[in-house]
């Protein structure tokens, strides 16, 4: 999300693979079993920790229960259960809502998103994490996630939280120094149950812009040019995955060289990003190296698709994202909850639009919204088999992405 107020077991080298190679539902969540995902000439590699260490191989002397896998856990699921795995909603990072355990409880909702700032101590936080995972279902825990770059965008300040800098004072770093630090803040994460951070940002604002609502104006690039942003932006990455919490690049195709906010403005566009942009570089990189979320914007690129929100855009999602870049992992949305860009589409069709331009999770910051979203998209599911179709490949991706977050049981 880009709002301007204030407001996972640890990944391994094994679980990072897992994630990068298991199979795929469709050809439009590509997968190759033993091998790097290869949907285009680019190499991917898993983004891996290095705090790996090798244990002792011993012989058990009782055979221990085998473990759920995605592909299991998914089988089991009726059509709806699958659906709800597709949406990520608000839990306030103070409290916890009854809206929220009402879209766990009743829609099957696997994502939540820690949501406004919160000055709790960690240990504080970690009982509201607790009592969210309290609700999650037999095997399947949730995605915990919250917007954690530094700066203007940190949502948990308490104690136990370190002050985050802004990414342009994180982009005068060395790579390998920010790589350490985004380990340590990964780690207070890790340790009060968030595992998914909304970070980083790999918008490019070129340095003769001006005004960028979205990033610039709040200190949110790592620098003005891609190769900048790129190292900065994966080395963020890399040190999340390093403390066991998944790393989710934003907002694709960048916003970088946008006026407005999305989140408070609506009509905004890009009139200058093309289908293979050299401002695309920094997320082909982090693809590359195995990121497993990417978000995607909402604003409007009228040189790719001059008449959808990025985010509702086919040709953005599948065919940039998946096609183009060779993506196989976790596209979420930007907020599609509250957001002016969206404004004018219903909240059910908003989720439609989504998963129908090929993406996994529906990002809502207004938990209620749920039951609209999640019975549109069943309901769409039940008598159109393409679209089933494309909500089961969404739903295996998401599990896949839980299992290598060690998140199924």
């Amino acid at each position: 999300m880009i709002r301007s107020r204030a407001t996972a077991a640890a990944f391994t080298v094994v679980l990072a693979a897992t994630f990068l190679t298991g199979c795929g539902a469709s050809a439009a969540h590509r997968t190759v079993s033993g091998s790097p995902i290869a949907a285009s000439s680019h190499t991917s590699k898993p983004i891996t920790s290095h705090a790996a260490t090798s244990a002792p191989v011993t012989t058990p002397t009782h055979t221990a229960p085998a473990r759920p896998s995605a592909q299991s856990v998914f089988d089991a699921m009726s059509e709806a259960q699958r659906v709800g795995q597709l949406f990520m909603v608000d839990a306030p990072s103070t409290y916890v809502r009854t809206a929220t355990l009402d879209a766990i409880d009743d829609d099957a909702v696997g994502s939540v998103i820690l949501d406004g700032t919160s000055y709790l101590t960690a240990t504080q936080t970690l009982q509201i994490t607790r009592q969210l995972q309290g609700h999650a279902p037999a095997h399947v825990a949730l995605f915990v996630a919250t917007d954690q770059e530094g700066g203007q965008v940190q949502r948990l300040q308490g104690p136990g939280f370190a002050a985050i800098p802004t990414a342009v004072e994180q982009g005068g770093y060395s790579p390998s120094q920010l790589r350490a630090d985004a380990k340590y803040w990964g780690g207070e994460l890790h340790r009060v149950g968030v595992n998914v951070d909304l970070a980083p940002v790999l918008d490019t604002v070129p340095p003769d812009w001006g005004s960028n609502a979205a990033i610039g104006d709040l200190d949110r690039e790592y620098g003005h040019t891609t190769a900048a942003v790129a190292a900065h932006g994966l080395a963020f990455a890399q040190g999340l995955a390093d403390a066991g919490v998944v790393a989710t690049v934003k907002h694709f195709p960048g916003l970088g060289r946008t006026y407005g906010n999305t989140d408070l403005t609506g009509s905004v566009e890009d009139t200058v990003t093309t289908r293979h942009d050299p401002y695309l570089a920094p997320f082909a990189d982090a693809i590359n190296a195995g990121v497993p979320f990417v978000m995607v914007s909402t604003a409007i690129y009228t040189k790719i698709d001059p008449v959808r929100p990025a985010a509702f855009s086919p040709t953005i999602v599948t065919g940039m994202l998946r096609d183009d870049l060779g993506f196989g992992g976790v596209i979420i949305s930007d907020d599609v909850g509250i957001a002016a860009q969206v404004s004018n589409y219903t909240v059910a069709q908003r989720a439609v639009d989504f998963v129908q331009a090929g993406g996994d999770i529906v990002l809502t910051v207004d938990a209620t919204q749920a039951p609209t979203m999640t019975a549109a998209v069943l309901q769409l599911a039940q008598t159109n088999s393409a679209f089933r179709a494309k909500v089961d490949a969404a739903a295996l991706t998401v599990l896949q992405a839980k299992q290598a977050a060690g998140l199924i049981h």
